[in-house]
């Protein structure tokens, strides 16, 4: 059996509670990486092949279990060539030249404007030089995400560089089919909107999705970042997102008060719901890919290099968003978008993708196995959470489950911190204690900080 170590932040059969995945941050800041990695999953799981979820943090010093372990380190990325992700690049660098297994990398991306300038991105050229180099020394190519990265690592002098998209879009398999338009959207038709809080700053977005709800009932904001999340379920402002009160998932957008909010701890749930959706429309592109995968039709809105060279790669109908109207109407997104080469060029993008696998020694589920039935089969024998909503109750029967999860990491912590303190006190190492407290009553008192604000109105309410 080979055995693959695949850089996600969770096993996509992994049901977390939505308190521990806001907690340990299961989807690495934004709930868009885990529908990449769970289809990378589902591609490589075969009879031949077990897959194994290494979780999101880069521990260099694993080299050596790893190399003893796994057969292959697979590291599915988005848009890791951007300054912001520099050191965490830096760290995956440290820990694949420690490996001798292959490594591969199925689709990367530089992040810079939608005029593929790469100025800024000079600064971080030795470390994206540095990354590339160490991957091909352990591979055949290096696979991207369009027609940007390909010019950028090709200028660098890297000749062993395959466009080959994202594997979000290969998740179904060879066949895509996306719902006709059979007839025009109205005030009855259900709408999923998306967006950053980059595209609401720096655009209009913010002024798109306000006219949007002015005009269809029905319409959903769904969210992606870690921020986003804890948002709705916490009301928790202490991130520097929550400046932007113009983007729903803030507790004093109209929307978050009417429910019309979600952001999905799991693809699968994802998808799932926007099965029931009429169009799709926002600046994430995964947000739309996770609507294409429900076959329910997308439009995405392109504010950087890296959702416009996808949506180029794929076909996929987009508009650039600086030069989108305030007003823009959803209906008319919908009417003009054509899916035509979205769906007949997906035989041939869906078999390069294939022969990437090959030619990097990794089989596949839809070659080497049953087409992904028994991961869909277990899959549907899983019960994940249900999109977080916005928290809009204040009494406690509201708060239960909240509660009960944050008295659960109070005693944990307790505990470990009197194990702690036995171990010390074994070694004669007994910090002194402050004003007749124990460490693991300043601990404790730690982490109480660390309550949401609602939470702790409640708590000394409810005395």
């Amino acid at each position: 059996m080979k055995r693959i170590l695949l850089r996600s932040g969770k096993s996509p059969y992994a049901v977390v509670p939505v308190e521990r995945a806001l907690h340990e941050d299961v989807f690495a800041t934004n709930s868009g990486n885990l529908i990449f990695s769970d289809a990378t999953h589902k591609i490589l799981e075969t009879p031949r092949t077990e897959v194994v979820s290494n979780g999101i943090r880069t521990t260099v010093a694993a080299a050596d279990r790893i190399n003893e372990e796994y057969d292959a380190f697979v590291i599915p990325l988005a848009n890791a060539f951007r300054p912001s992700f520099e050191p965490q690049l830096k760290r995956l660098t440290q820990l694949i030249s420690k490996l001798k297994i292959p490594v591969v990398v199925p689709g990367v991306g530089a992040q810079t404007g939608t005029n593929y300038s790469a100025n800024r991105l000079r600064a971080m050229e030795p470390s994206v030089r540095a990354f590339v180099s160490a991957v091909l020394d352990r591979s055949a190519t290096i696979g991207v995400r369009g027609e940007f990265t390909e010019s950028y690592l090709r200028d660098m002098g890297f000749r062993d560089v395959e466009v080959i998209g994202c594997p979000s879009m290969f998740m179904g398999g060879r066949e895509l089919v996306i719902r006709e338009n059979t007839r025009p959207l109205g005030p009855d038709s259900r709408i999923a909107i998306n967006g950053s809080h980059d595209a609401v700053r720096k655009h209009k977005l913010g002024r798109i999705i306000n006219h949007t709800h002015a005009r269809y009932p029905h319409l959903r904001f769904i969210g992606q970042n870690l921020s986003d999340a804890r948002q709705l379920h916490w009301r928790d402002l202490s991130h520097e997102n929550a400046a932007i009160s113009d983007i729903p998932t803030h507790p004093d957008h109209p929307m978050f008060g009417e429910d019309k909010v979600r952001v999905y701890i799991d693809p699968k749930t994802w998808i799932d719901d926007l099965r029931g959706f009429d169009f799709s429309f926002g600046s994430r592109i995964h947000g739309n890919i996770a609507a294409l995968l429900a076959g329910t039709p997308a439009t995405v809105l392109c504010g950087d290099s890296r959702t416009l060279e996808l949506c180029r790669y794929f076909g996929i109908p987009h508009r650039m968003l600086a030069k989108a109207p305030e007003d823009l109407d959803p209906a008319d997104l919908y009417a003009e978008a054509d899916f035509g080469p979205l769906m007949r060029g997906h035989h041939e993008r869906f078999d390069r993708f294939m022969n990437f696998l090959d030619k990097n020694g990794l089989e596949n589920t839809f070659v080497h196995g049953d087409g992904g039935a028994a991961f869909e089969s277990r899959m549907s024998e899983l019960a994940f959470p249900a999109g977080i909503r916005p928290w809009n109750g204040s009494g406690i029967p509201e708060m239960s489950t909240r509660l009960n999860w944050l008295q659960s990491q109070l005693a944990d912590l307790s505990d470990q911190n009197v194990q702690l303190e036995r171990r010390l006190a074994k070694s004669n190492r007994l910090p002194a204690a402050r004003d007749g407290e124990s460490p693991s009553r300043r601990s404790y008192q730690r982490a109480r900080r660390v309550i949401p604000g609602p939470i702790k109105r409640a708590l000394r309410n409810a005395r």
